[in-house]
């Protein structure tokens, strides 16, 4: 029986405003990872990303944000973005030091690495959700819900522990509800707005074919290669029209092609013992017949040269006398 994977390598980037990506949501969010050496050693990094397109990288050596893309900051102005800096920057100086001062309450074992996750996410036609939540080596540990911290199951005692901490800051928890469910809608729709022009381009997929390592006798595993598509929103799908392996081909779906399926058709490689059968059996044939047609044509013609008369004395008695008119 014929074997079948599918491997999809793609290279993807934030959906666009068409047709095929409408109902895909937009999300903006802001990821800092801080890690806690000992108590006076802590390294923080910092990004800010809309969908999968990285806008912003936080520079810890001047304590801002650095934009990478010119619309990258929207329709704020520069008063507000210096303010969102200082924000981001005292925002992981205190929760750092409420991580510090509980280490031993929460058991915590340095050093050890804190990930925080804010922003929000739009889906046509609903509303704007926001969410904020933090996690303790990779493992979720609490996240805002409302106006309040909730703790994460898989966060088990220390979670319980940490959201009753994090709740204890009224003004502060007031402060994020407010900036994940209102500054946040406004500021995604300005990005989105001075910077459609880049995410709304169309770039076509390159798509190719290739035999992956055989899982086993008698089966294949079939690699379907697609890179370099804008939007992200790509549909791929094996088709499967025989048992045979000359039957399999890969469908590309985007919005970039028009309505135009990309379809791939998968060529099963020949052997070598194949390609020498084909290629190099005919060859030496030839040759063969041709050896053979020079031999007989050399055969045929030798015997007919060797009758020509050839030239004699005049008294040989087999020679042919020519008279001189003139002596008649």
């Amino acid at each position: 029986m014929l074997f079948l994977q599918l491997v999809l390598l793609a290279v993807l980037l934030p959906e666009g405003d068409s047709e095929d990506d409408s109902q895909e949501p937009v999300s903006f969010r802001v990821i800092r990872t801080s890690s806690l050496y000992n108590r006076s050693w802590t390294q923080n990094q910092g990004s800010v990303w809309l969908d999968d397109v990285q806008i912003h990288a936080w520079d810890n050596k001047n304590r801002t944000f650095v934009f990478r893309w010119p619309w990258a900051q929207g329709d704020l102005s520069n008063e507000e973005r210096m303010e969102a800096d200082q924000l981001f920057y005292s925002n992981y100086i205190f929760y750092n030091l409420v991580y510090h001062d509980h280490v031993s309450q929460w058991q915590l074992e340095y050093p050890f690495q804190v990930q925080m996750e804010i922003g929000c996410e739009l889906r046509i036609g609903e509303p704007f959700s926001g969410f904020m939540r933090y996690a303790y080596q990779g493992t979720d540990l609490i996240r805002f819900q409302n106006t309040s911290w909730r703790p994460s199951p898989k966060g088990g005692s220390r979670a319980q522990q940490a959201s009753s901490v994090f709740n204890q800051y009224h003004e502060d928890n007031e402060f994020t509800h407010e900036l994940i469910t209102g500054y946040c809608p406004r500021y995604v729709l300005s990005l989105l707005d001075v910077g459609k022009a880049d995410l709304q381009r169309q770039v076509r997929p390159e798509a190719w074919l290739s035999a992956g390592p055989s899982p086993g006798p008698g089966r294949l595993q079939l690699v379907c290669h697609v890179s370099g598509f804008y939007p992200k929103p790509v549909q791929v799908s094996l088709d499967v029209k025989a048992k045979e392996a000359a039957g399999l081909s890969c469908r590309v779906r985007h919005s970039s092609l028009g309505g135009q399926d990309m379809v791939l058709h998968w060529e099963q490689p020949h052997s070598v013992g194949l390609v020498f059968l084909v290629v190099i059996v005919p060859l030496v044939l030839l040759a063969g017949l041709a050896w053979w047609l020079w031999k007989r044509w050399k055969a045929h013609w030798r015997p007919q040269c060797m009758d020509f008369p050839s030239e004699q004395e005049p008294s040989s008695p087999s020679s042919s006398t020519y008279l001189n008119p003139a002596q008649h």
